[in-house]
């Protein structure tokens, strides 16, 4: 009865099956792991945090470039305040608002952004406090440069003279003449009377969006495998079914055209 199964189409379909069942397997036992190691780095991330926060200060170019090693870490830079920019359409505890985004100009000659503070409502230059005057000493906490699609990043594009979407080299580059680090500083605490602005995850460490499609992608594929043996069985027994009606003799019914059903009780002519 199940000698069907040595015939060329159902070794196709035996091989079919013997490959893409472990292949799914892989496929979700490599997005689950995706998905532990960014639950993994968020712990670590949290605890680096608690010890950044007791660690000195160090001067920024000892910190650059920006990874997840120093993402976090308390820096300090020298400078005089320039542009000031707004940063809209961002939150903080559920509430909308904005950051005030100041360039501090190093002796380098190089630009550092920092985000003095987060003031609720609607982004108005009005509102936000003009930076402190002379030479400054600023202290805080180091970032990686933003993209479009990070912590709720929108892209580039449509807002007003003196507001930024981004904070990031790629975009302020754009709006100051001249050279801006790669990277930004959150003060520890924020002037003007502004609240302060939390430490963001290093990218791609988070439990963000993109994490929960990892384990979203994982049972998806668990659920390939499983159809992929249904299919095998179901069409092994519809064979089996076929293989007992031939051996007594009783030939497939044959069916009529979709959508035309004849009444038995209607005479052939």
């Amino acid at each position: 009865m199940y000698r069907f199964l040595l015939t060329p189409r159902w070794w196709g379909i035996n091989v079919f099956v013997l490959l893409a069942i472990p292949f799914c397997v892989f496929m979700g036992s490599w997005q689950l792991s995706r998905f532990e190691a960014r639950v993994d780095d968020h712990r670590t991330a949290k605890a680096q945090a608690e010890t950044d926060r007791e660690e000195a200060a160090r001067p920024l170019a000892e910190l650059l470039p920006v990874d997840k090693a120093t993402v976090g870490k308390q820096v300090t830079a020298t400078g005089r305040y320039g542009r000031q920019l707004l940063v809209p359409g961002r939150e903080l505890d559920g509430t909308s608002g904005f950051y005030v985004l100041t360039l501090l100009r190093t002796d380098g000659g190089e630009a550092l952004p920092v985000v003095r503070g987060w003031l609720p409502g609607t982004a108005d230059a009005a509102k936000a406090p003009a930076p402190p005057s002379g030479e400054v000493t600023v202290t805080g906490s180091l970032q990686a440069s933003e993209q479009p699609g990070d912590n709720g990043v929108s892209a580039q594009g449509g807002l007003p003279s003196g507001q930024t979407a981004a904070i990031s080299a790629a975009s302020l580059i754009n709006l100051v003449p001249y050279d801006v680090y790669d990277a930004w500083v959150t003060l520890d605490s924020a002037d003007g009377g502004m609240r302060t602005v939390p430490v963001s995850a290093a990218p791609n460490t988070g439990l963000d969006l993109k994490a929960f499609q990892n384990l979203g992608y994982t049972g998806e594929w668990f659920v390939f495998a499983g159809f992929v043996v249904f299919m095998w069985f179901r069409l092994l027994r519809r064979e089996v079914e076929f293989a007992r009606d031939a051996a007594l003799g009783i030939a497939p019914e044959e069916t009529a055209p979709l959508g035309v059903q004849e009444d038995a009780s209607t005479p052939v002519r």
